[in-house]
């Protein structure tokens, strides 16, 4: 039994009560102040308060972890109840606990796993439910949930070496932002104020720097605004029909990172209608569902053209021949897999070759990167000292010849 926070009416005398129930989940909470004559209105786990609520949310790791478990399990013989009360009880994120123990009561209650799954949207999504419809029809829930977590650890890892990539160039940037303020606040006034006591006119570079300076100084608040400001407008504008695909096809032109986002595009599209065609899924859904796991629009529209044309006879070879963001191999694999008989495996193999590309690709980057960087750097910092020290040595010299 777990303690529930309570804010309910008393439904005789109009009066707001708070307190705490024991109960196993909010509802059965819920239920029993309604059995006392309370009309709930608030009703949280005790330690849910404005920080626990954060722990609510079912992460991508979780949902990995309670992918594998529950294959396991399955492939052991355990019912599917007795398997998700058992991930249930083992669970530590309060999130995965309650979203397991409702799956588990929508089971119970007659439901198929398909149907309690798809209640979760925001956890599972359309290749995850077609999996799981696709095992449950087929008796090889256990393979499909195994698949599942396989591509999952495999999508997150390549998520996590592209943005560990991108993160390094982030915080070089941001050290040079650093070190650039700190020498416009500190340093430059001091240079001003040197030829000014000695009513001196100030290098055209210098004045520059010192005007930058006293701008940064006065109207910092300014710039903080405006970059929120933004910001704001650059998320809102990403959320449009017209900002997501220019987003879209930004990653897909973006120097040094688009080659990186085009092989993750195709290995995601090769892998996720590998696994979808091996669990018997027809193929225009499987290409509808895997356009959708790309998750960019711009890729996701030529998969959906070529799915027309598969939908009018072609075969998929030649209906994703020629496209823009299609790199040659999958179409090339699709053929030979369309003669063999072996669709699925080939596309498969095409989503093996386009990972490991990413990883030496992603590799090639950090050893290049990193080198390039310091020197920008360098040639920032240098540049700036530069601008500071040189008229003051020129400064220093005229007086001493003076």
């Amino acid at each position: 039994m777990r303690r529930v926070n309570y804010k309910a009416k008393d439904r005789k005398t109009g009066r707001i009560v708070n307190g705490t129930v024991q109960a196993e989940t909010e509802q059965a909470a819920g239920k029993i102040l309604v059995d006392q004559g309370y009309l709930p209105q608030r009703v949280i786990e005790e330690g849910e308060g404005l920080f626990g609520r954060a722990n609510r949310k079912v992460t991508s790791k979780e949902r990995i972890a309670f992918t594998r478990q529950f294959a396991t399990l399955i492939a052991a013989g355990l019912p599917l109840s007795a398997s998700l009360h058992m991930i249930a009880e083992q669970s530590e994120n309060k999130a995965t606990r309650n979203l397991v123990e409702d799956i588990s009561a929508q089971v119970e209650s007659g439901k198929t796993l398909h149907d309690a799954f798809a209640k979760h949207p925001e956890v599972f999504n359309k290749v995850y439910l077609s999996l799981i419809a696709a095992g449950e029809t087929s008796g090889t829930l256990d393979v499909s949930l195994k698949r599942l977590a396989e591509q999952q650890e495999k999508d997150a890892s390549m998520i996590s070496k592209i943005r560990s990539a991108m993160t390094y160039p982030a915080i070089v940037l941001l050290v040079i932002v650093l070190v650039v303020t700190f020498l416009m606040l500190q340093v430059v006034p001091q240079v001003e104020n040197l030829y000014r006591d000695l009513n001196e006119p100030l290098p055209v570079l210098t004045q520059m720097m010192v005007n930058f300076s006293n701008f940064l100084v006065n109207y910092w608040w300014l710039i903080l605004v405006v970059l929120a400001i933004c910001g704001w407008f650059f998320v809102q504008f990403k959320k449009t029909d017209i900002g997501g695909k220019w987003w879209a096809k930004f990653k897909l032109h973006v120097p040094i990172f688009k080659g990186l986002f085009l092989r993750l595009y195709n290995a995601r599209f090769a892998r996720t209608a590998q696994m979808l065609l091996s669990a018997g899924v027809p193929m225009l859904e499987a290409m509808q569902i895997s356009g959708e796991a790309v998750n960019n629009v711009i890729v996701e529209d030529q998969i959906n053209q070529a799915a027309t044309m598969v939908r009018s006879g072609k075969p998929l070879s030649v209906a994703l021949k020629g496209r823009a963001y299609i790199l040659p191999l999958v179409p090339q694999m699709a053929a030979t897999g369309e003669q063999s008989g072996k669709i699925d495996e080939m596309l498969g193999r095409a989503a093996k070759v386009y990972e490991d590309e990413l990883d030496e690709r992603l590799a090639a980057i950090s050893t290049l990167i990193e080198p390039i960087l310091m020197v920008v750097l360098a040639l920032v910092a240098g540049g700036i000292v530069a601008a500071i020290l040189f008229p003051i040595y020129s400064l220093v010299s005229k007086i001493g010849s003076a």
